[in-house]
């Protein structure tokens, strides 16, 4: 049996979230714990699973207060590294009036580019059923290499592999060393999911299906799931391809609203026990579903590891919905 459910390697920064303005008129920063693998896991030990993140921060208050948070919310923080050699990366998000972000990072570099092979904890991914990765520990040398080689590394040892490659354009010197990068990713994934941005970035596709099929033909992923913010979710297994329907709230604040309908998701497909490509149509309808309620879940609340559900709060909004 293994020890963990899950592991992830990647990013973990400082999300500055917009906190109203001062007696002065002056904008306030809510400084919440942030980086899409990070927040997958955060989000699978809230829904029950147990889990560990991979990860380089700085040897600063930024880092210890990261690792601080993902200890609180029960992830398995012992294959962290921190260095003196860069700071923590930080994120300023700015919100419009319906929620949606931009982002300007202080990452030249932040220390989560500096993750070095030597650096991984190899025990740990061995102790997983599931290992996670995204890109944007993929845009500098040494986080890339360091990245798909544990990628590769879990691959070889048989666990699930999911991606989210999470494309932040703004981190990225060449975003054709990007793309490339990305599509290296898919050869080691079970489960992938995309933005429809993502999508069209990846194949030129602006079609669900074609793009999908051509992902799938190429890379052989068994699953793909392309979010499509309020409007639920989209899915491919092999030639079947399904849409399910999102779930209507106010948001206030969409930062991590992928990575919770990623953990959502992937929590309902390891409570299956079966392997992606196993999954019947309606089990496949409850993995999206679950993963449509914990991100609509998630935007009714700011920031993002603070705002994701537990599994109380998830089994009861999709009874109630």
């Amino acid at each position: 049996m293994n020890r963990l459910d899950a592991v992830a390697i990647g990013e973990l920064l400082i999300d500055f979230t917009p906190a109203g303005v001062s007696e002065q008129g002056l904008p306030r920063y809510e400084q919440n714990p942030g980086g899409a693998p990070a927040n997958v896991m955060a989000g699978l030990t809230k829904l029950g699973k147990r889990t560990a993140f991979i990860g380089k921060v700085g040897e600063d208050a930024f880092g210890r207060f990261l690792t601080g948070e993902l200890e609180k919310h029960g992830v398995d923080t012992g294959g962290m590294v921190f260095t003196g050699e860069a700071g923590t990366t930080l994120a300023f998000v700015s919100l419009d009036a319906s929620g949606d972000r931009s982002f300007s990072f202080y990452r030249n570099p932040g220390a989560d580019m500096l993750l070095q092979e030597s650096e991984i904890d190899w025990k740990r991914i061995e102790e997983a059923a599931l290992f996670h990765f995204g890109s944007v520990s993929m845009t500098h040398e040494p986080s890339a290499s360091a990245t798909l080689r544990a990628a590769a590394y879990a691959r070889r040892e048989g666990k699930l592999v999911s991606f989210d490659p999470n494309l932040r354009p703004l981190l990225w010197p060449d975003l054709d060393r990007a793309k490339r990068l990305i599509l290296e990713g898919l050869t080691y994934s079970d489960v992938l999911k995309l933005s429809e941005e993502e999508l069209h970035f990846l194949t030129g596709e602006r079609d669900l299906e074609a793009g999908t099929r051509q992902l799938q033909e190429q890379y052989g992923t068994p699953l793909i799931f392309v979010t499509l913010g309020p409007d639920g979710s989209f899915y491919r297994q092999g030639e079947r391809t399904g849409r399910v329907p999102g779930f209507a709230v106010k948001a206030v604040d969409t930062t991590g609203a992928g990575d919770a309908f990623f953990s959502g998701a992937l929590f309902r497909l390891m409570e299956s026990g079966k392997r992606p490509d196993e999954l019947t149509e309606e089990e496949l309808g409850e993995v999206c579903r679950s993963g449509n309620a914990a991100g609509a879940l998630t935007t009714t609340r700011k920031g993002a590891i603070p705002a994701l559900p537990s599994r109380e709060e998830l089994d009861q909004w999709i009874r109630g919905n």
